[in-house]
């Protein structure tokens, strides 16, 4: 099993934007081969003190594919070059962990 950490930088005003067009998304990826799970995420203030600071801009996506062979057709997919097309001017930055269980 892989885990994928993804951070989007949405640009300023456009996260609620990216968020209903990345949940357009969610069904098409979740109906992949291989896809465990796969769902947007924001921060909340938890009050716990070693939480970073909030960012009002991030969308943070928590995913689990069953392989790194699963993530990799996944990013390849026809429906993921429509969504980065859709999505291409809301968005600032994308960074990607992909982790695996120690």
């Amino acid at each position: 099993m892989v885990h994928v950490i993804a951070t989007i930088e949405c640009i300023a005003g456009k996260r609620d934007a990216f968020i209903a067009e990345f949940k357009q998304n969610v069904p098409n990826c979740l109906a992949e081969d291989g896809c465990i799970s796969y769902g947007p995420t924001i921060d909340i203030d938890s009050g716990i003190g070693a939480q970073g600071p909030l960012r009002d801009n991030v969308v943070t996506v928590v995913e689990q594919w069953e392989s790194l062979d699963a993530l990799n057709a996944h990013l390849a997919a026809p429906h993921m070059a429509t969504y980065r097309e859709k999505v291409k001017d809301l968005v600032a930055g994308v960074s990607l962990q992909v982790l695996e269980p120690a």
